[in-house]
């Protein structure tokens, strides 16, 4: 036993002594690679986690401590009708708008508590893939046709994935099946409008503070004037969550009143303070969490609350280590590409254009396979899309990309593997990667 471990010791030794003796430290591209990799790390990170990661994890909690068993099982569980649970499911993305990384605590959370398979799997891809928010600046940006394509394909993947998957496992959702007949759903501790209340609440400040500027030069319209107004859209719905933390989770009004003076103090200083308008919103709203964090830890009317903060941490541990890690893989194979910048991983960018031409089986495949592990956030698809239509890529491949790449990365499906197991992720990323080859080619041909 002490000699196999030893034995690992030294090809661990070796295998890191190879690799720095061969590190192709001289290579532009393995340079620009790494910088491409801390590039969109750095990104990921001041656009993403705080605005989107952190409220989604809160929002994960609300659904894993608030809202009961009994109603998970009864809209998505084995036993629950099949096209309600499916109908849900598959318009979740026109509520949420959310990215294929912050669907995953979401997703986590809705399995836990006894979602079946095939619905909580069409959750998972429905979430991104039919972002309204994107859906809209498709059709805007790239065209009516590709983007009412973009509505119909999500919508009817999202319920056939679901229906293969649940049938591919139909032994291990029998059993599930089995077990919830069982199971005694208590009462529920509180109306559930209230519990919508807080749920939708959370919801909207993650939509309206994740709104996207509109394209260049437009000035006009409700997309216009609700991006120029969303801090404050985004304040007044966090005004409403404190008088839910009052009236619905009965916190000290106290406490939640020095919570919201605290937040709202940042924001002035950070105006005052910082140049940036893209870090200026980050301190607020990284306060208002921070406060929202300590009332519901220090709370003591209600167990529950604090055990929403630590449902939203243990979520948080879960996920974020291997988002991480996938962000960085990304980044490194397959380049940052935000805000007009690009920059080249170790596989170039031409040759990703010049494979995805024309409408042929192989083109397809190629899109749909490059979509489902590049990370796409949200509405970033879009332009990037457009960069690569004008540079030649076929309208098939464009569609196969758009229904692969908004709900799968490489960092999402990291995450799915440690929620749903290897086999299941596998057969989940093939499922999508093979019907959005097929989306392609008759999108290509009409």
């Amino acid at each position: 036993m002490e000699t196999k471990k030893e034995i690992k010791i030294l090809a661990w030794i070796t295998a890191v002594f190879v690799f720095a003796f061969f590190l192709p430290a001289e290579s532009v591209r393995f340079t620009t690679a790494i910088s491409a990799a801390l590039d969109l790390v750095k990104w990921y990170a001041r656009e993403h986690v705080i605005l989107c990661l952190l409220p989604a994890f809160f929002i994960a909690g609300v659904i894993a401590v608030f809202v009961s068993q009994g109603s998970v099982i009864r809209y998505f569980g084995a036993n629950a009708k099949k096209w309600l649970a499916y109908s849900v499911a598959a318009v979740s993305g026109t509520i949420l708008a959310v990215c294929s990384c912050t669907i995953l605590p979401l997703f986590s959370s809705i399995h836990k508590r006894g979602a079946g398979l095939g619905p909580a799997i069409a959750f998972l891809y429905s979430g991104p893939a039919i972002n309204i928010l994107a859906i809209i600046l498709t059709a805007r940006i790239l065209g009516f046709e590709m983007g009412i394509a973009r509505v119909i394909g999500a919508v009817l993947f999202s319920v056939v994935i679901g229906l293969v998957m649940a049938l591919i496992y139909r032994k291990e959702e029998k059993q599930k099946k089995e077990e919830q007949m069982n199971i005694q759903a208590p009462p529920e501790k509180r109306p559930v409008w209230q519990t919508m209340t807080h749920f939708f609440t959370l919801v909207l400040i993650l939509v309206f503070a994740n709104w996207g500027a509109p394209s260049q030069g437009d000035t006009s319209g409700a997309w216009y004037v609700i991006w120029s107004y969303k801090w404050y859209i985004t304040g007044f719905l966090s005004l409403i969550l404190a008088w839910s933390l009052v009236r619905i989770l009965k916190i000290r009004w106290q406490w939640v009143v020095a919570a919201v003076i605290v937040t709202g103090l940042s924001a002035l200083l950070s105006g005052m303070m910082i140049d940036s308008a893209r870090i200026r919103p980050l301190v607020p709203v990284l306060t208002g969490i921070a406060a929202l964090s300590v009332i519901t830890l220090l709370d003591k009317n209600d167990e529950e609350n604090r055990e929403w903060t630590l449902s939203s941490w243990g979520f948080a541990k879960q996920i974020m280590p291997l988002l991480a890690g996938g962000v960085v893989i990304a980044g490194f194979l397959l380049g940052s590409t935000h805000d007009g910048t690009t920059i080249a991983g170790v596989i170039p960018n031409e040759w990703i254009s010049s494979l995805v031409g024309g409408n042929s089986l192989f083109s397809n495949l190629f899109a749909s396979v490059i979509g489902a592990f590049m990370y796409f956030a949200t509405l970033t698809e879009v332009p990037i899309l457009q960069g690569l239509i004008a540079s030649g890529m076929g309208k098939g491949p464009a569609l196969a990309l758009l229904l692969a790449g908004p709900s799968l990365s490489l960092p999402n499906m990291l995450v799915i593997r440690g929620i749903i197991g290897t086999q299941k992720t596998a057969v989940y990323v093939v499922l999508v990667v093979v019907l959005s080859t097929v989306a392609g080619l008759v999108y290509g041909m009409i």
